[in-house]
């Protein structure tokens, strides 16, 4: 993974763990359940994004470096694997 890229997932994932502790209190608080139903849905939605960015970089680094050396085997098993996790 590139500096850059990683610098941005460690950040939102910082962002995503505070957002975790606050549903774990919205639980203990007993807190409205809507409301913990809301915040749940934007830490799923939020670790999405990540992973659509480690993804994002996965793909044009690795892949495009694999392909351009010739080895087109092993990136498409790849994103046959990706494929297959996002369908679960």
């Amino acid at each position: 993974m590139n500096k850059k890229t990683r610098l941005k997932a460690i950040r939102r994932l910082k962002i995503l763990e505070g957002q975790v502790r606050g549903l774990q209190r919205m639980v203990e608080d007993d807190t409205y359940c809507i409301k913990i139903l809301n915040q749940s849905s934007a830490v799923k939605k939020a670790l999405c994004a990540i992973e659509d960015l480690i993804l994002e970089n996965h793909i044009s680094t690795h892949v495009i470096e694999q392909i351009r050396s010739g080895k087109e085997q092993k990136p498409k098993n790849e994103l046959m694997e990706v494929y297959r996790l996002c369908r679960r």
